[in-house]
Formats: C-alpha cells, sequence, structure tokens
C-alpha cells in the first residue's frame, strides 16, 4: 500500500472546501493503515519459509549481505563472502522486520 496524508494546495479549491479532516484525525488514519500494511506484508512474506528464491545482493549490513528478490522483497544472507552484484539462490528459513532470513542451498 502507499499511504499518505492529504495536505491543501494553495489556490486550490479542495484548499477552501468545509469539513476539512483535523490534522490529529489524518495522523490516526494513517497509523492505522501503515500497521494493517506491515500485517499484509509480513502475511505475505511468511509464504516464502521454506522455499527458494534468487536474490541480487546490494549491500552489506553488519554480518550480513543484503538484497532484493524479483518481486522486491527484502531478503538477507549470514555470510563474509563478497557477493554483491551477484544473483545467488537461496533458501528463506526466517522473517524479521519484513525482511527474509536466508541460507545457501
Amino acid at each position: 500500500m502507499h499511504i499518505f496524508k492529504y495536505s491543501p494546495r494553495k489556490g486550490t479549491i479542495a484548499e477552501s472546501m468545509p469539513n476539512q479532516v483535523d490534522g490529529n484525525k489524518k495522523e490516526e488514519r494513517s497509523n492505522i493503515l501503515l500497521k494493517l500494511s506491515d500485517e499484509n506484508e509480513e502475511n505475505y512474506l511468511k509464504k516464502y519459509i521454506n522455499n527458494q528464491i534468487e536474490v541480487l545482493f546490494e549491500e552489506r549490513e553488519g554480518d550480513y549481505l543484503k538484497g532484493h528478490t524479483a518481486n522486491y522483497m527484502v531478503a538477507k544472507l549470514k555470510t563474509t563472502e563478497n557477493l554483491e552484484n551477484t544473483i545467488k539462490k537461496l533458501k528463506v528459513v526466517d522473517l524479521e522486520n519484513l525482511e527474509l532470513i536466508c541460507k545457501e542451498i
């Protein structure tokens, strides 16, 4: 989901419309949708656990190499190898903070 809070632009018809939504209410609604988005993403990503994926590695983050799958899921592999800018087939073993945790096959 792409979530954003509406804010009126000067000189537009919308700026002068009645019944504008209060900023606190916009924030509350936005937070509800962000939470729902994360829940939906987590449920989707869980379906990949114990399956194989291909990852294009892009950067190192601590002990992990991180990258993306062809459908933009974030995946990471704990390794000391320099695999940046390479594609590797891996097995998904867990999920953490909406990132697929992988191991080599």
